[in-house]
């Protein structure tokens, strides 16, 4: 755990070194309240998030876990001021899930200029969950139920490892871990793309997922439309993702901080929706043996 204001002041230097890599301020007065109000629950597992968009990079997230015994994050950072209130029944996800499944941590999506932006309820190594159980949930959006049969016939149930929720822009994730060769194929992905109404791929992007073994749709709340798509690969290659394609990354992948032996653990994802293809880096500052279970190399 990270514990008292000398260790999230290590934090803090260490996400500013991160942010400035990509020329990015990381502002005191944004990032502190965050560190203060989750000092004492932040686990092991740090993460630092760089999406490019446009050919930009407009911020970097700090991700972190926190054990379930510390209650809602969300209900901690509307305490601090960190989030607003909504009414909207995106509100009840988290505490129901969390009644009917098992869970083995919390965690937290923070964009070092944009503020709060997710929650994750992660399920146990070994316990991934089944998409029935997920359906049966009563505030899940009805989309999951109109894809249950697809998601199922591209061999996805029981691999739910994870659910990431954006109150804000109202939108959810489902992460599926463990994907097998034959489901990252390209007939299988062309075939995947079309029963979701995505565009189909470029040939670049086509050739990432393929190395990939982890996939994770972004879902509305008022229709079933799947409205992006990720794939990643977990590596300890920083060029693993064509340079040519995100230079930027590559730089800040061979650059970022970390702090456990061997080699930088990383995370490409290259990401569709309707308007446009892009592609993520998560970098681990911090890591759990579980968290190293979890991120699954390339196929």
């Amino acid at each position: 755990m990270v514990s008292g204001e000398a260790d999230i002041e290590s934090l803090y230097s260490t996400m500013r070194e991160a942010a400035g890599l990509l020329g990015i301020t990381c502002s005191r007065d944004k990032v502190w309240p965050a560190l203060t109000a989750f000092q004492d629950v932040i686990a092991s597992t740090v993460v630092f998030n760089a999406v490019t968009s446009g050919g930009r990079i407009k911020d970097v997230s700090f991700d972190f876990t926190m054990p379930p015994s510390a209650g809602d994050p969300y209900e901690i950072a509307l305490a601090r001021g960190l989030a607003e209130e909504t009414s909207h029944p995106v509100r009840a996800l988290f505490s129901d899930i969390h009644k009917r499944l098992p869970v083995s941590a919390y965690g937290v999506d923070y964009g070092i200029t944009r503020g709060f932006n997710k929650t994750y309820i992660v399920f146990p190594l070994g316990g991934f969950q089944d998409l029935a159980a997920l359906a049966d949930v009563p505030s899940i959006p009805a989309g999951l139920s109109e894809h249950l049969s697809t998601f199922a016939g591209y061999g996805l149930d029981g691999k739910v490892s994870a659910i990431a929720i954006d109150y804000a822009h109202r939108t959810w994730n489902l992460y599926f871990n463990g994907l097998g060769a034959e489901q990252v194929e390209r007939e299988t992905v062309l075939s995947m793309v079309h029963e979701f109404g995505l565009p189909e791929p470029s040939g670049q992007l086509l050739d990432f997922i393929a190395t990939s073994s982890a996939m994770y749709p972004t879902f509305g709340w008022d229709s079933s439309r799947i409205e992006r798509i990720s794939f990643s690969v977990r590596t300890t290659d920083p060029a693993a993702l064509l340079s040519r394609a995100e230079p930027m990354l590559e730089k800040f992948a061979r650059s970022v901080p970390y702090a456990y032996e061997g080699d930088r653990v990383l995370v490409y994802a290259g990401a569709m929706s309707a308007d446009e293809e892009y592609y993520k880096l998560a970098t681990y500052y911090r890591m759990t043996p579980e968290t190293q279970g979890r991120v699954r190399p390339a196929n």
